[in-house]
């Protein structure tokens, strides 16, 4: 079973939530000088990354809001959550996606307290 961390409510069943795209896509300000291609590039062009990717979840059968998420796509494993306008968190480039943040910073734990003792 896959939970999803909503930032206000808590860990929660993936069948409460909904998908809303690639996270930080910042809308075009003059959008009546593009052409058609930007503007089709725009509406209809995302990233489809294998590994990590920012996007937009909303909790749609709880509180109703719009947060971001880092998953990694492969595994379908979370990095974090994180509210709208927060900064976006940046997982380590070794994190390979089947750990979650909390076993792999526990891992890193256990390794720099072995190297010390």
């Amino acid at each position: 079973m896959l939970t999803i961390k909503c930032p206000w409510c808590g860990e929660r069943d993936q069948i409460e939530f909904s998908y809303g795209g690639e996270g930080h896509i910042a809308r075009p300000t003059e959008t009546e000088k593009l052409t058609d291609a930007e503007w089709g590039d725009y509406i209809f062009f995302r990233k489809n990354p294998k590994g990590v990717h920012y996007e937009r979840w909303t909790h749609s059968a709880g509180c109703r809001r719009w947060f971001n998420a880092v998953r990694h796509t492969v595994t379908d494993q979370f990095w974090d959550v994180y509210k709208t306008g927060e900064e976006a968190p940046v997982p380590p480039e070794d994190w390979d996606g089947i750990q979650s943040r909390a076993e792999y910073e526990a891992a890193r734990s256990t390794q720099a307290a072995k190297k010390e003792g």
